[in-house]
């Protein structure tokens, strides 16, 4: 029986592709142990034992990014931790890592390279995170989700999908994704600012709701965050504060208004969903990144979030929503550049990894 560590967490966009390639492997191998390693603070510990999977938890740890208090401390916790992940690694008998990023990822790694068990990664965003920096240097087994990312041993295996979003037969699913949200046989506008919802979004579009259902459209509008904004009261216009079924809203979808979080971008150009992407404006641009491919590809319009207003959708959004040739060719763009089978990619970089050694002139508990 195999046994493998999933390391990460914190966020959605660490758990959901960790949680894809878990159940990819528990389809492949039945009797595999998957054990996952996270933290008591992250996402993780409410979805990781929803889905049925064995939560461990470490100390949450981030990298210090400043000379204080906290930095001075980092090197003796970060031993402690991986002196953990070590022992975890030993009483269970742990096979492969497989990471994903996150705070519990970076001491997992460490403890796969001083066991000497293969370690394998997979970075969700175009601009890799400070702890799948660190991994890539212990292993040449990294599947990234975009053929963009600057990290080493890059292998492009796209995005690993939820099951749901993953098997999406749009067409066959829209009559009752229609019906669920309570829409129209027409043209669908999505938009979506993602779970924490997006101010910038929000307002141009609510504001705008006269021009895009003229346009011929109607709109499914998920605000999301603090569901500030009210319902314009446009006919054929449906503002919800969230939303349980995104596969069903995908199913709509004929265009979407989006940020362009890594997943938001994998999952609408691997289902052929012409975007219109708005990046975050905060942090360290790495969505600006994740939507440059798409983009490059003619699948995809990026507007910066400062100019995104009335007068730019009314210019920039309207005419390629009219336009169904422009349209057309951007699903098709889309559809070329997205993956739908990265969890299946992400499971032959595993067994590739476990076949040869990882770490030249190191042997692991077995002697391979």
């Amino acid at each position: 029986m195999t046994v493998y560590l999933m390391a990460g967490g914190g966020t959605a966009g660490h758990v959901n592709p960790l949680l894809a390639v878990s159940d990819a492997l528990r389809r492949a191998e039945p009797d595999a142990e998957i054990i996952v390693l996270g933290t008591a603070e992250g996402l993780e510990a409410r979805l990781v034992p929803a889905r049925g999977y064995e939560l461990v938890t470490i100390a949450k740890l981030p990298f210090p990014r400043r000379p204080d208090a906290a930095a001075l401390r980092f090197p003796a916790r970060f031993r402690s931790s991986m002196a953990t992940v070590r022992r975890l690694i030993e009483s269970r008998k742990v096979d492969a890592v497989v990471g994903f990023g996150g705070y519990a990822s970076a001491p997992a790694y460490s403890a796969a390279h001083r066991e000497g068990i293969p370690l394998v990664l997979h970075e969700a965003n175009a601009k890799p995170g400070m702890a799948n920096k660190l991994g890539a240097r212990y292993t040449r087994f990294v599947g990234v989700a975009f053929e963009n990312t600057a990290i080493s041993h890059a292998r492009f295996v796209g995005m690993p999908l939820r099951r749901e979003i993953e098997d999406l037969d749009r067409a066959a699913a829209r009559p009752d994704a229609l019906a669920y949200f309570g829409l129209e046989d027409r043209p669908t506008l999505l938009v979506t600012g993602g779970s924490l919802g997006a101010r910038r979004i929000n307002a141009t579009v609510t504001s705008s709701a006269e021009a895009l259902v003229g346009a011929g459209y109607q709109v499914l509008h998920i605000q999301g965050g603090s569901a500030e904004f009210s319902d314009p009261g446009v006919d054929g216009y449906h503002l919800i504060d969230y939303c349980d079924r995104m596969d069903f809203a995908l199913a709509v979808a004929d265009a979407a208004i989006s940020r362009a979080g890594a997943a938001t971008v994998s999952e609408l150009s691997a289902l052929g969903i012409p975007a219109f992407y708005v990046p975050y404006a905060v942090g360290n641009g790495e969505q600006r990144f994740n939507a440059a491919g798409v983009v490059s590809a003619g699948g995809a319009v990026l507007i910066d979030d400062a100019d995104f207003t009335p007068e730019r959708l009314r210019d920039s959004v309207l005419p390629i929503l009219a336009d169904p040739a422009a349209l057309a060719h951007m699903a098709e763009a889309a559809a070329a550049v997205g993956v739908r089978d990265g969890a299946e990619r992400m499971l032959s970089l595993i067994a590739e990894a476990r076949v040869r050694d990882t770490q030249p002139g190191r042997t692991d508990r077995s002697g391979r």
